[in-house]
């Protein structure tokens, strides 16, 4: 049974199974604005107009272009479980966040578009995903819990803040502290400023031209993830190409791991949030899995590091 008090922990408990379902309706949710914003956007390297950020409520698009006079935004309010449709000139809409399929939720937002007289057109099949449901045919995934869906936000909130600190200690290239809604995941990337070998792609319902924009230079890229496939939550660390040796590489703290499967460095989620001091945590374990990188990756890390 869930307490009254969880909802408002710093590190709220997010078990996979716990809430797997509502995870895998919300992903596909977020997916439909993400796509809005894409089609919305110009194009930005690695695909930094697509993503959305982190609010004091919840997760945004920002302000979105639509045509030549006038701007929209969407976004997830997780404290009052809303979806919100904004128009500058005045124009609102919104809906309730409950249980409901895909299907539903993609034809709530698109008439919330038209409420506020706008038009947008989006590719109806996820990305990222081995099972690709079409959002307007999709009845499979139709969970949300309300409870789960606010500590999922209350821990974006404390990786956003923790990544934000990680990235203000860089000076070379580093992307803002955004949220994918392919993985889905919040990251933070770092550059070297060297291009990168072609990636070899892969992903499922994704095009390898996308993979290899996103990863056209060296990268060591950190973030953190919700869970999936039977996986609880964890903070995440790589490198792109990954320098030999890397998984072998002084790691802290000393719940961290590298995952030979994922060619990733993972800190638990669980670990974080039970532990005296997860800032210091978390924060560790980005430094040293980015030394890892730039330092067997030869970066010129007095030019790059504050």
């Amino acid at each position: 049974m869930l307490h009254a008090h969880s909802s408002t922990e710093t590190w709220p408990s997010l078990p996979y199974a716990e809430w797997k379902d509502t995870l895998a309706t919300l992903h596909m949710w977020l997916q439909i604005i993400g796509k809005i914003r894409l089609v919305q956007e110009p194009m930005v390297n690695h695909w930094w107009q697509v993503t959305l950020y982190v609010t004091s409520r919840g997760l945004t698009t920002s302000a979105m272009p639509y045509g030549r006079s006038r701007t929209f935004q969407i976004d997830f309010d997780f404290v009052d479980h809303m979806l919100r449709i904004q128009e500058c000139d005045g124009e609102q809409a919104a809906f309730a966040l409950e249980p409901m399929p895909v299907a539903k939720f993609y034809e709530k937002v698109m008439q919330g578009l038209r409420d506020v007289d706008v038009s947008v057109s989006i590719r109806k099949k996820p990305n990222e995903v081995p099972e690709a449901i079409a959002f307007d045919r999709d009845y499979t995934h139709s969970s949300y819990d309300k409870e789960y869906a606010h500590r999922f936000w209350r821990a974006l909130v404390q990786a956003d803040r923790l990544a934000t600190i990680f990235r203000s200690r860089f000076i070379g290239k580093v992307s803002p502290v955004h949220f994918f809604w392919g993985g889905p995941d919040l990251a933070v990337t770092r550059f070297s400023g060297r291009k990168a070998p072609p990636h070899p792609g892969g992903f499922p319902n994704l095009p390898d031209s996308v993979t290899r924009e996103g990863y056209s230079h060296e990268v060591s890229s950190a973030g953190w993830w919700p869970g999936g496939f039977g996986m609880d939550a964890s903070f995440y660390s790589y490198a792109y190409p990954e320098p030999e040796g890397f998984g072998r590489a002084h790691l802290e703290p000393s719940a961290a791991s590298y995952n030979e499967q994922l060619h990733e460095f993972v800190l638990p989620y669980e670990a974080v949030r039970t532990s005296d001091d997860p800032d210091a945590m978390v924060l560790a374990f980005f430094q040293t899995t980015y030394e890892a990188a730039a330092n067997l990756g030869k970066w010129d890390r007095v030019a790059l590091e504050r």
